[in-house]
């Protein structure tokens, strides 16, 4: 039993039914045996069925939550889920590099909630990519890799353009031809991560899970390839763990 964990921070929405979210990144880390702790940016009202409200944090009051947690504790890695506008992500993601520029980041692009609620809009590129410059993993499925771009583009120029600014890791639950497995990404090359399994249930929030498990294994010292195959396996273990959309969490 370990003594001393490492510490890994979650900057997400508050779920009500901890199948996303906050509550359940923080599951994640636990059973990872990495020390979670949470930073808000919304509120919400849902169910694992239906979403009906939100409430944004202030990004004032988020960031400085992210600057006491800093000057306190070395946080390893950092998983960031929704947030209004990449204004707010930016303005976190700067301050993070600025406090402590070792810490890896990952955002978990969530840019429509699975009860089809839209969070985010992508309307300034060159923001983006000044995002992109400070992160290391960006998680969309096949659907958000294509908001990520122009419409001119297809899904492969999109990632390949954005994999000069960070790695991307395209998640294969939306995948037109290649159901379940997740493809990463870098600037020199692409490994294919196949599943365990084809026999899942769907559950909410496991894009959230699967970002979390991947920011644990970095807050471990994985490398990325590693800490992403693991967390495909912990993954699938939350999506077979039983039939309703709500998982459980093993280890």
């Amino acid at each position: 039993m370990p003594t001393n964990r490492s510490y890994a921070l979650s900057i997400a929405g508050f779920d009500p039914s901890a199948g996303a979210g906050i509550l359940a990144d923080i599951k994640t880390f636990e059973q990872h045996q990495v020390y979670g702790f949470g930073i808000q940016t919304a509120n919400t009202i849902q169910t694992e069925n239906k979403f009906y409200d939100i409430q944004w944090t202030d990004l004032d009051f988020v960031l400085s939550s992210i600057e006491v947690l800093f000057n306190d504790y070395e946080i390893k890695a950092v998983k960031i889920g929704i947030v209004p506008s990449l204004s707010y992500l930016k303005n976190i993601v700067f301050l993070i590099k600025q406090l402590s520029p070792k810490t890896k980041i990952i955002w978990d692009t969530v840019l429509k909630s699975s009860t089809a609620f839209d969070f985010l809009t992508i309307e300034n590129n060159s923001e983006l990519i000044s995002i992109l410059n400070e992160v290391e993993l960006i998680t969309p499925n096949y659907e958000e890799i294509l908001k990520l771009g122009t419409a001119k583009e297809n899904a492969d120029s999109i990632t390949e353009r954005l994999t000069k600014n960070c790695a991307v890791l395209i998640k294969g639950g939306h995948h037109p031809t290649e159901t379940g497995t997740d493809f990463l990404h870098n600037q020199s090359q692409i490994f294919r991560i196949s599943p365990e399994t084809t026999k899942i249930y769907a559950k909410h929030g496991s894009g959230c899970v699967l970002s979390a498990a991947i920011t644990a294994n970095l807050a471990l010292d994985q490398n990325l390839l590693n800490a992403c195959k693991n967390a495909k396996i912990y993954s699938e273990k939350f999506l077979l763990s039983n039939p309703s959309k709500l998982g459980y969490h093993y280890v």
